[in-house]
């Protein structure tokens, strides 16, 4: 998907100090879901209940050539993780406990239900050690310029299957666990921090800058951009004039130019705002 990836970690200020007057900083919550502009909680507050979608695979062993077979078949009503309400899905397979090997479906450009219909061989397993393994099936968002976005997982321990002929499992998916999708990574962390020029010696400055934030679309709704104005003291330490905070669940009017931002994706929207103290 065309998404953007995570934030690089906060840049340190330049060592001559010339460059503080706004101050830009990105807030990430544990529950990183993306909600349509206008949504709401039933609250107000807590986690909002994810629907991840579901996946089919199948899974069979044999007992003659020692070899395991994991189909990958499709999912269905998978969430969208691009700016353009789709998602490029594709699947990781691994057999835990072994985290090292995988193997990848192909993705399915734009396709919240796709048909991948691919077959896995795991070769050379015995029973006892198939029986000690349990596939496990990541579904992520392809991104072809940045970190791929996990959609959900599934797991189910061959211990529990009865293994031979190969039988179709549909499996709801679940947030993802491991290292690269864990809720919450991103608790209350400052993600990245720029500065505009200084303006000398002016009331009404006028800046022009832009600065990109590289963030996923599924996080949005619990981001939070800080801008905070300063006065520029050379001999001690700055002043704040005053801050706004853009966010979902700021003020009426930062609320307004969230939902404006949300809707026109790719597009600069401006909007006079109040300094707050």
């Amino acid at each position: 998907g065309n998404k953007p990836a995570n934030s690089p970690k906060g840049q340190p200020p330049d060592a001559d100090g010339h460059s503080s007057v706004t101050d830009l900083a990105n807030s990430l919550t544990g529950d990183m879901v993306m909600l349509s502009p206008g949504s709401e909680d039933d609250d107000g507050e807590g986690p909002v209940s994810e629907k991840l979608g579901r996946i089919q695979f199948s899974i069979g062993y044999s007992f003659q050539n020692t070899t395991l077979t994991v189909k990958v078949l499709r999912g269905q009503e998978l969430p969208a993780k691009d700016f353009s309400g789709t998602s490029d899905p594709f699947v990781k397979i691994y057999l835990l406990p072994d985290k090292k090997h995988k193997l990848e479906t192909k993705v399915k450009r734009k396709n919240l239900n796709p048909h991948w219909n691919e077959t896995f061989l795991f070769e050379g397993f015995p029973y006892e050690k198939v029986r000690e393994r349990t596939p496990y099936l990541q579904v992520l968002d392809y991104d072809r310029f940045s970190r791929n976005d996990p959609i959900g997982e599934v797991s189910i321990p061959l211990n529990k299957v009865e293994l031979g002929q190969l039988k179709t499992f549909w499996k709801e998916l679940k947030p993802c666990s491991d290292g690269s999708g864990r809720r919450g990574d991103l608790l209350d962390k400052r993600v990245e921090k720029k500065k505009t020029v200084v303006m000398k010696r002016c009331l009404n400055p006028v800046f022009n800058e832009s600065f990109p934030f590289d963030v996923p679309a599924h996080v949005l709704r619990e981001t939070t951009i800080i801008i905070t104005v300063m006065d520029k003291d050379r001999l001690s330490r700055n002043d704040v004039i005053g801050k706004i905070y853009l966010s979902w669940k700021s003020g009426p009017a930062e609320v307004k130019h969230w939902k404006d931002m949300l809707a026109r994706p790719r597009t600069n929207v401006a909007q006079w705002h109040s300094l707050k103290a």
